[in-house]
């Protein structure tokens, strides 16, 4: 299948790889083309611009950041022409960037307009899971144009969760999916702090409460990441997560759904984001508790 793919970050790249190892005919575009250079020494081909990629393929692919790379890449701006225009009638665009239901909406019908297929497919997973093709994809659009891209999401993710015709319903589901992890974060980041006032290491917390209270994945792996505070690299940047929290407040408001958590959550990542943590991973939410309480961090600072 002929696959452009726009957008080589942490997440992108790694996926993009995968599809290459699965067959796939592929080009790529990244707006700093330096992120494309490990696939274009593969043989990868390299577009010139979003547009020109668009051209002549069957499948679009998205991975970008937020509403406004999405926007600027398929929409155009004054000095870039934008994919939407560029694409044949019958393409599907795969959206599978974490972005509005509104925004996701507004492609669904452009598309349409435009007679092409589109498909919002959001992951779950960070870059370890992408590298290995472990991603959890939830997609909602049209059946067939689902079915016919189903050899691709195999290729990059090991579950795949079909939540409706409707494209901004996967929206919802990824939104929602992060609101409980970044609640997640909230709560673990709250109990650390209370166990570790009171010397009680934060692991031994971890491992009583995971290992009797429930089993969780997500507290093991994030849990782990917070009680040794590996903050970096970044597997999903802070300012990222705060993105998410806004879209969260951004669709319970359009529904009139309160979400007074998420309004908390909203608080504790702006306080995070004005502590310098934004571009360390968004489990550094937990250090606003330990801050306020006044205890230092777990890793001894470089010696000079």
């Amino acid at each position: 299948m002929k696959v452009g793919f726009i957008g080589l970050g942490n997440m992108g790249l790694a996926m993009a790889t995968n599809l290459v190892k699965a067959g796939q005919q592929l080009q790529v575009f990244n707006r700093t083309r330096s992120a494309a250079a490990e696939l274009e020494r593969s043989g990868v081909p390299v577009a010139a611009s979003a547009a020109a990629l668009a051209a002549d393929i069957e499948v679009l692919i998205t991975m970008l950041a937020n509403d406004q790379a999405v926007e600027a890449i398929l929409f155009g701006q004054p000095d870039a022409p934008g994919a939407l225009a560029a694409l044949k009638p019958g393409t599907i665009h795969i959206s599978m960037s974490t972005i509005s239901p509104d925004l996701s909406g507004r492609l669904a019908q452009a598309h349409a307009a435009g007679g092409q297929a589109y498909l919002a497919a959001p992951v779950f997973g960070r870059p370890d899971a992408a590298a290995k093709a472990q991603l959890r994809i939830v997609v909602a659009g049209a059946a067939a144009a689902i079915e016919r891209c189903r050899v691709l999401f195999e290729a990059m993710g090991q579950q795949i969760f079909v939540v409706g015709e409707d494209p901004p319903q996967a929206n919802i589901v990824k939104i929602a999916g992060n609101f409980l992890i970044a609640s997640a974060l909230e709560a673990m980041a709250e109990a650390f702090t209370l166990a570790r006032k009171h010397d009680i290491s934060a692991a031994q917390l971890l491992a009583i409460v995971n290992g009797s209270l429930f089993r969780s994945p997500l507290y093991e792996n994030y849990g782990g990441i917070i009680a040794e505070e590996r903050f970096e690299p970044a597997g999903f940047a802070l300012r990222l997560g705060l993105k998410d929290v806004r879209l969260v407040l951004d669709a319970a408001e359009a529904a009139t759904s309160p979400m007074p958590l998420a309004s908390l959550l909203r608080d504790r990542f702006l306080a995070a984001l004005a502590s310098g943590y934004g571009d360390l991973d968004w489990s550094a939410l937990s250090r606003v508790s330990a801050d306020q309480a006044g205890l230092p961090s777990v890793i001894p600072p470089a010696s000079s």
